[in-house]
């Protein structure tokens, strides 16, 4: 299945289990086959979703996936938060907001931005922009170009608003999920691997698999999800590229 210098696996969500609520076929059993051999985190940078809503989409779908078996960028983000006794302000959705609703006694040190669809409105980034120009630092959760909607087409993600903020304010930001090196070491050291024993499986081909490279893991490309053809002429070569998860 894999190399046999691999000991665990990471594995992409969206694009790579599931496009839209549609399981892609094959990954169901192959998720059971590698869990027979192998532990595993399941990554996903989706800021739309809690860990707890993540997970009963996946049980919904069928896959044998435990809740401390799935680390959300969500929760990386609360976690920082936490540590630094800082909240606020949240370019997210309004449930994703909600998600951090226990920090509100802290000060806001920071500006959070993450997929905030609808609320990606000039007033909001106005406000996040204001807010920096006052002191405040400004924290990625994730740093996506685009990402893959169910009906098949690609959408802009919060990279590209991560980045408006960024030239406006003079401020570069601190990626907090993927393709940052801590969000992949945090997910090895709690399978208590090494970096180099583990193997990540994404369709992104920056956010997956040059992060994952980076940060010293291995890497396969599934052609599901965000991949598309010109992907493999970036410069980045995947120690494998499949068709999809099934393949395995």
């Amino acid at each position: 299945m894999f190399d046999d210098s691999i000991e665990a696996v990471l594995c992409d969500i969206g694009g790579v289990l599931y496009v839209g609520d549609t399981p892609i076929e094959g990954a169901v059993e192959a998720i059971s086959k590698i869990k027979e051999h192998y532990p595993i985190r399941f990554l996903t940078n989706t800021t739309q979703k809690t860990s707890t809503q993540v997970v009963a989409k996946l049980q919904e779908m069928g896959f044998n996936i435990d809740a401390q078996e799935v680390i959300t960028a969500l929760d990386v983000t609360k976690m920082y938060l936490q540590n630094q006794k800082s909240s606020a302000e949240f370019l997210l959705t309004d449930d994703a907001k909600a998600f951090f609703d226990d920090l509100h006694a802290y000060p806001k040190k920071y500006v959070v931005v993450g997929d905030a669809q609808d609320n990606f409105s000039y007033a909001n980034l106005n406000r996040a922009f204001r807010l920096l120009q006052e002191g405040a630092e400004l924290l990625a959760i994730a740093k996506n170009r685009y990402f893959k909607e169910s009906d098949g087409k690609l959408s802009m993600d919060a990279g590209c608003f991560v980045s408006a903020l960024e030239y406006a304010s003079g401020k570069e930001s601190l990626l907090i999920g993927k393709p940052s090196k801590a969000f992949y070491h945090m997910a090895c050291a709690d399978m208590g691997v090494d970096p180099s024993a583990c193997v990540m499986i994404g369709d992104d081909i920056e956010g997956d698999i040059q992060g994952a490279q980076e940060a010293g893991l291995s890497a396969i490309l599934v052609q599901t999800g965000k991949f598309a053809p010109k992907d493999l002429e970036l410069g980045i070569t995947p120690q494998k590229v499949i068709a999809s998860i099934a393949d395995l």
